[in-house]
């Protein structure tokens, strides 16, 4: 089916419904997990800690519930449809309020449609949640090809910049005449991608990743050299950031030189929780964030916690999606932090814990058409996950100068 339809066709009502025997069978093979030793240092430079998996495995193993993440995926309206010869699975939540501004909302790896699951009610909802009946969103969350529910591709070619028109088909199929685009992580990669296509509808687009970095730092941050001359005081920790993410990224070389050789995480799922739980973000690997969440139980302020985490790896485990997700890496060819040329209207929200903190400066450079630009005091990579509440925030923010450009759906 061609990407560009515009009209409601094929778009199938989605309920998750895991049978039981899966679940079992989760549970006995973590109980059969083949432990190796523990590390032989007493920090994290060797990967995740053996006793750090171990008791998120027990854990896993005996009390989480995998039901629970169920249910609330089920009381979201979920959907399919096939774009491209592969099928699309999204939520897509209406706010009550008629001008709300249509929003399709990417993730990320080792993320999912589980990251953003906390932002949809106050985008949709507004007034429920301290904010205008102005601020509300139409909320559109797919599945990225070869994550969770969405179908895995079976041949080459499906990169951001096939999701970016993939996307902009699943606007116009339903029915939004005008919207916005947001992402993080891989999901930055694709709204960049959106932005450089610029697709008849799209207003702007927001990334919490934003792509600014110039070509000469580009350069030598990637080669690990010094620094450029003529940095400017504010730039220059961005470039110690950049030196030090790309010490951290050896698991993204892997999955864009060799993913078919992961067939450990499609068998164990231990071994597929250590391989998600060992991203980076600024302040570690494992991410800090993460981590730090494994000891959380509960959050009155929406900080992640124990049981998030394990709903998106178990999502992970559950759609067997640990290889085919692994090979959007293979499928980039581009430049990750590099400015890409994007000219369409571009909101950017500096988190402290991405990977690295973008300047102004670069921002400006890299998106000419920058309309908003806030660096906000907490939160990191897993931005949507993390902090949802401000997250929330700064997309009310980032595009109420577009409202009056948005269009309703008909």
């Amino acid at each position: 089916m061609s990407t560009t339809g515009e009209t409601a066709r094929d778009i199938r009502p989605f309920d998750v419904d895991v049978p039981q025997e899966e679940l079992d069978d989760l549970r006995r093979r973590i109980a059969a997990t083949n432990w190796p030793e523990k590390e032989t240092v007493t920090d994290q430079s060797q990967g995740v800690p053996l006793a750090m998996i171990q008791q998120l495995a027990r854990y896993w193993a005996t009390d989480y519930d995998w039901r629970a993440c169920e249910a609330r995926l089920n009381a979201l309206p979920q959907f399919i449809t096939e774009i491209d010869g592969l099928d699309i699975h999204f939520i897509h939540v209406r706010s009550r309020h008629d001008d709300a501004l249509p929003l399709v909302v990417n993730h990320g790896w080792p993320g999912s449609i589980i990251e953003q699951l906390k932002i949809i009610d106050p985008l949709t909802d507004p007034t429920a949640h301290g904010a205008n009946a102005t601020d509300a969103f139409h909320v559109v969350i797919p599945s990225m090809p070869g994550y969770g529910f969405s179908g895995k591709p079976t041949s080459t070619g499906w990169g951001p910049e096939r999701m970016a028109r993939a996307w902009a088909a699943l606007m116009g199929r339903l029915g939004y005449r005008r919207y916005v685009a947001q992402g993080g992580d891989w999901g930055a990669f694709v709204v960049d991608q959106m932005g450089l296509q610029a697709p008849a509808g799209l207003l702007g687009i927001h990334t919490n990743m934003p792509a600014t970095v110039p070509a000469d730092v580009d350069r030598a941050s990637l080669a690990g050299d010094p620094p450029p001359s003529g940095l400017a005081a504010e730039e220059r920790p961005a470039y110690d950031q950049l030196i030090r993410t790309y010490k951290q990224v050896d698991y993204a070389r892997y999955m864009a030189s060799r993913p078919q050789t992961l067939y450990g995480i499609a068998d164990s799922p231990v071994g597929l929780a250590a391989w998600l739980l060992d991203h980076n973000d600024a302040d570690g690997q494992p991410a800090a964030a993460v981590a730090s969440a494994l000891d959380r139980t509960t959050s009155a302020t929406g900080e992640l916690t124990r049981d998030e985490v394990l709903d998106n790896i178990t999502l992970y485990w559950l759609t067997n999606t640990g290889v085919s997700a692994s090979r959007l890496y293979w499928e980039y060819r581009g430049g990750f932090f590099n400015a890409k040329g994007v000219s369409v209207p571009v909101a950017v929200t500096v988190f402290p814990g991405e990977q690295y903190q973008a300047p102004r400066s670069w921002a400006e450079r890299a998106y000419p058409n920058l309309i908003y630009f806030n660096q906000v005091d907490r939160g990191g990579h897993f931005a949507a996950w993390e902090q949802p509440h401000l997250f929330t925030e700064e997309l009310r923010a980032a595009f109420r100068s577009l409202r009056q450009q948005g269009g309703r759906h008909e």
